[in-house]
């Protein structure tokens, strides 16, 4: 992982993240993912996903992260 700007650390990424207004009124968003890789790294993007308690999906290159504990159904 590359040394960035304070203002691009990965606490500061996964808090904006977070406060985003689809995060808190319980959306769904996407990053994609070499940006998760780039800015705070895999394995630690999904750590804190599993220890908040919400879903990730991959497909084509991107993260779904649902921000909800609803489940999920795929219907087609």
């Amino acid at each position: 992982m590359h040394s960035f700007p304070e203002y691009l650390s990965p606490d500061r990424w996964i808090g904006h993240l977070f406060s985003s207004q689809a995060a808190r009124e319980g959306g769904v968003i996407r990053r994609q993912v070499r940006d998760v890789e780039r800015f705070v790294g895999r394995e630690a993007f999904l750590s804190e996903m599993r220890r908040r308690g919400f879903p990730v999906v991959e497909n084509a290159g991107q993260f779904v992260i649902f921000y909800n504990r609803e489940p999920i159904r795929r219907v087609c």
